[in-house]
């Protein structure tokens, strides 16, 4: 078995506990009300202005060639491309603050990257990777056709077969870093990245709460 199809298994409730939050229903079938997907896309931004410098962390950490380009051509992604797509739908990006879940997932992937395994590091950055992709499957399915979808731009971004193919190459890095680490370095694998499965659903619930500080 592979380091990736054991995380997954590890995290099935996770992932049925995602596909079955208000937030992603009411992507699936449109009904989601405009605010509360403002507020998450706006969060979103501020998510991947920080993942994509999580990303470019770990191709700085890469001794391949290959895997340095593929996470450096990824954290170019994530801040070009992908906040174009914010752009369109958040009037004022500058005035959006990171909520509470924001920042701690943001910061726990960052935390990653200073604790000396680029093995682990990756494996806490694959769930933003896989799960976004296996929503965005997921709610393809039930949308069926997304002309016309109030929310089809975002839906055909993540069920796209560009993307598709990026989360293949990063399960690929890490089931290669699974397999030549000892066996602590793969529980510290699964650690970061089931806890950052755990974020994710986190993220998608602060969003239908329009997530915000106590105090």
């Amino acid at each position: 078995m592979t380091f990736t199809t054991d995380a997954w298994a590890r995290t099935a409730d996770v992932r049925s506990a995602i596909d079955e939050l208000p937030f992603v229903q009411g992507l699936a079938d449109g009904t989601l009300d405009r605010e509360r997907f403002t507020y998450y896309m706006a969060q979103d931004a501020l998510y991947l202005a920080d993942y994509g410098r999580v990303l470019a962390t770990l191709a700085g950490q890469a001794t391949d060639p290959d895997e340095m380009l593929f996470w450096a051509e990824s954290a170019r992604t994530t801040v070009v491309v992908e906040r174009e797509l914010h752009g369109a739908h958040v009037a004022d990006l500058a005035a959006a603050r990171r909520s509470p879940s924001c920042l701690a997932y943001t910061s726990y992937l960052s935390s990653l990257t200073t604790q000396g395994s680029y093995a682990v590091a990756a494996a806490g950055v694959l769930p933003c990777f896989w799960i976004y992709q296996d929503v965005g499957d997921h709610l393809l399915s039930q949308a069926g056709s997304l002309d016309g979808h109030a929310y089809g731009d975002w839906i055909g971004m993540y069920s796209d077969e560009k993307f598709a193919a990026s989360v293949g190459r990063a399960k690929a890095i890490v089931d290669r870093c699974a397999e030549g680490a000892d066996d602590a370095t793969v529980e510290r694998m699964h650690e970061a990245y089931s806890t950052a499965a755990r974020y994710e659903w986190m993220f998608w619930d602060a969003a239908w709460r329009r997530e915000t500080w106590p105090v």
